[in-house]
């Protein structure tokens, strides 16, 4: 017996185990409520993503997306997650490029053979555009290990140590995400250096996990290592999923990789229901 699915229909993607739910909203499809995204976050008991992703209309781009973390919280960036609705359009669409409106602005997203490109637009590297929460050095923030800040229409905060295996992540990116120096709380990463085309990355994202992969976090890394005379301005960096390439150009941040689409299912009334309380 079959339950009956007259609900929300959504796709499952991931761009290097970064994993999404996709929910297209365009048309007359109501926009999600923040309950609702928090039940459909739960792996126990809903989907479980690292984000959700709602595809509206545009009326100066291709199509808007919005972002929101597995806690129900709204999130202003997110790279692979713009990476796979960008190859889920283009295969829409039979184009080889588009443009998506985010939180972050007006994005260029493109086919790169059987990768696809986003242009995540250029770093935020004022202290209050990040933000943090008082004037700082963003090469070497007043916390223990001077990491570095960089905003990519979300925070982050860079460690760069001897080796980022070695790293309690759980513990140093909780620790992170909540200090004071973050009013919007922050994404956490530690990289160590390979060598100047080379980084190895470990996340926690902001809402409290850790995560195969994070785009803005490899763009974000790959700016603070440059910044830092670390690295070149064109890197592989290799996170636990497997390797994003960034090219930090005069435009913007290019960030190129592999997405996937896994499945694509329908939330019953019943569990809508339940998720509106």
């Amino acid at each position: 017996m079959t339950a009956k699915t007259t609900g929300l229909r959504f796709l499952k993607m991931h761009g290097l185990g970064n994993d999404f739910v996709v929910v297209d909203a365009r048309g007359a499809r109501a926009p999600l409520e923040s309950g609702t995204v928090a039940a459909i976050g739960d792996r126990f008991r809903g989907v479980g993503f690292d984000q959700l992703i709602q595809i509206r209309d545009g009326a100066d781009a291709d199509a808007v997306i919005d972002f929101w973390n597995s806690d129900g919280s709204t999130a202003g960036a997110c790279g692979n997650g713009t990476r796979c609705v960008a190859r889920l359009l283009l295969d829409e669409v039979d184009a080889d490029a588009l443009d998506l409106r985010t939180e972050r602005g007006i994005l260029r997203a493109e086919r790169a053979g059987d990768l696809i490109r986003v242009n995540m637009g250029t770093p935020q590297l004022d202290w209050q555009e990040i933000p943090l929460a008082q004037d700082a050095d963003i090469d070497a923030l007043p916390l223990d290990g001077a990491p570095s800040a960089v905003g990519m229409g979300n925070p982050h905060c860079v460690y760069f140590v001897p080796d980022a295996e070695a790293v309690d992540l759980p513990r140093r990116g909780v620790e992170t995400e909540h200090d004071p120096l973050f009013p919007e709380r922050t994404n956490v990463e530690f990289v160590h250096v390979i060598d100047r085309q080379s980084l190895r990355m470990r996340v926690w994202e902001r809402g409290g996990m850790i995560t195969q992969a994070c785009g803005s976090g490899a763009c974000a890394v790959a700016v603070a290592a440059h910044r830092r005379g670390l690295a070149d301005r064109q890197v592989d960096v290799h996170l636990d999923g497997g390797v994003l390439t960034i090219d930090w150009r005069e435009e913007g941040v290019w960030m190129t990789g592999p997405t996937a689409l896994v499945f694509e299912g329908r939330l019953t009334d019943e569990f809508l229901s339940g998720a509106r309380g």
